[in-house]
């Protein structure tokens, strides 16, 4: 086996100074609130976000929702960095974020001051006064979240803002019908709370004939109008796309905020906002017959130049998706299994001494998208959107340059 030098290229950005995480927003202010980033030099793979092509869907969203357009930035933003996402969201006009969890909206207000945090999961029992005390809004979920945030209001001698969320048919989270309607009917108990949004979740959205969603856009109407004046929440993502039925008083657009179709099995609307690049580790020639990886599952057919890059399922790969990396648009397959911190991929198809030690190439971005890699896994893009892990180098862009 012949091992590869790295391009000349490749060797002088490796001997090149850097800085750890200058282009990193996180090492600076939002350090403290999130994990700082790996420095470019040392880091095996780049994670770059488009905060312009972020922002373009926002806007995208905002129109097609005909109403307010508010933002899911949970799970640290599906992954890619809460902090930046939603300054850039809020930079764009939007004032309502949803997170799941209480230590999320916690960590969200001291980025977003003034904005509406809503937190789905509602607040765990005995934590009413940590939500109070950052000014989150809980989704009440339960006929129990309810008493214990009217007890708590009663404790501080003063209303509290809660939601009040409706299992219209995810049989998920939410107040049943009849709940909600005792809800209604308790004047006393609504008094001790400072409703600021009746919400549902669509189950099937992304499946537009789905008998589901008519039927859940038909109760939550319902359930709704027993809260007159209370502004209203149903449509998702994929929930903004189908039609004026589903539109309310505010959309809560996740997913598609990163670049996910949120309408399978037609053309993506979005923009693109991610992409990932792993850097040559070693590039070498192997023989016909080698057994390449472990279990040695793929030989090689004929003589074949292979590269090692630097990412594998401790990334967040899936060791099931056994897809290709692209070099200026020339598609790599992978060969043999992924491993935990690489992958073999053949590189056949580009002119000999045309990929080294330290190149880039891409594997996710305009070539394969995110939503195909969750193809060739057997997940959904969610899945692979928010397991990415945290070996990444991240740069962010603004309106296409990186910001310093």
């Amino acid at each position: 086996m012949t091992v590869h030098k790295g391009t000349a290229a490749a060797q002088a950005r490796s001997a090149a100074p850097d800085r750890p995480g200058r282009d990193d927003p996180r090492a600076g202010v939002f350090a403290g609130v999130f994990a700082g980033g790996v420095d470019a030099v040392a880091a095996g793979a780049i994670l770059t976000v488009d905060l312009g092509a972020l922002a373009a869907n926002y806007r995208l969203l905002r129109d097609a929702a005909g109403g307010e357009c508010g933002a899911v930035v949970k799970a640290d933003a599906y992954g890619i960095g809460m902090g930046p996402v939603a300054a850039a969201l809020h930079g764009e006009g939007c004032r309502h974020f949803f997170v799941g969890h209480l230590a999320e909206g916690a960590a969200l207000r001291a980025i977003l001051p003034e904005a509406s945090i809503y937190v789905l999961n509602g607040v765990p029992p005995g934590a009413e006064r940590q939500a109070d005390a950052a000014g989150l809004i809980p989704a009440l979920n339960s006929p129990d979240q309810v008493a214990a945030w009217r007890a708590a209001a009663r404790s501080l001698g003063r209303r509290l803002p809660g939601a009040l969320q409706f299992d219209t048919g995810m049989t998920r989270l939410g107040l049943s019908p009849a709940a909600a309607e005792a809800a209604a009917a308790d004047a006393a108990g609504l008094a001790e709370i400072d409703l600021r949004l009746v919400l549902s979740h669509l189950a099937c959205a992304d499946e537009p004939h789905h008998p589901a969603n008519a039927a859940q856009a038909a109760l939550f109407a319902r359930l709704t109008a027993l809260f007159p004046g209370v502004p209203r929440s149903l449509a998702n993502s994929s929930g903004i796309f189908l039609g004026s039925r589903f539109r309310s008083d505010v959309a809560r657009a996740g997913a598609a905020l990163y670049g996910i179709n949120p309408t399978p099995g037609e053309t993506n609307p979005m923009r693109a906002v991610v992409r990932v690049e792993a850097r040559v580790i070693q590039a070498a020639d192997c023989a016909a017959g080698t057994g390449i990886g472990y279990g040695h599952d793929f030989h090689a057919d004929r003589p074949m130049r292979l590269a090692t890059i630097s990412l594998g399922y401790a990334d967040g790969w899936p060791r099931r998706a056994r897809g290709s990396a692209f070099h200026r648009g020339v598609r790599l397959p992978f060969v043999g299994r992924v491993s935990m911190d690489s992958i073999v991929i053949d590189v056949s198809a580009l002119p000999a001494g045309a990929l080294g030690t330290g190149d880039l190439v891409e594997v996710i971005g305009d070539s394969q998208t995110i939503d195909d890699v969750a193809g060739l896994a057997g997940t959904i893009g969610y899945e692979i959107l928010t397991g990415l892990g945290n070996r990444f180098h991240r740069r962010w862009l603004d309106r296409g340059r990186a910001e310093p």
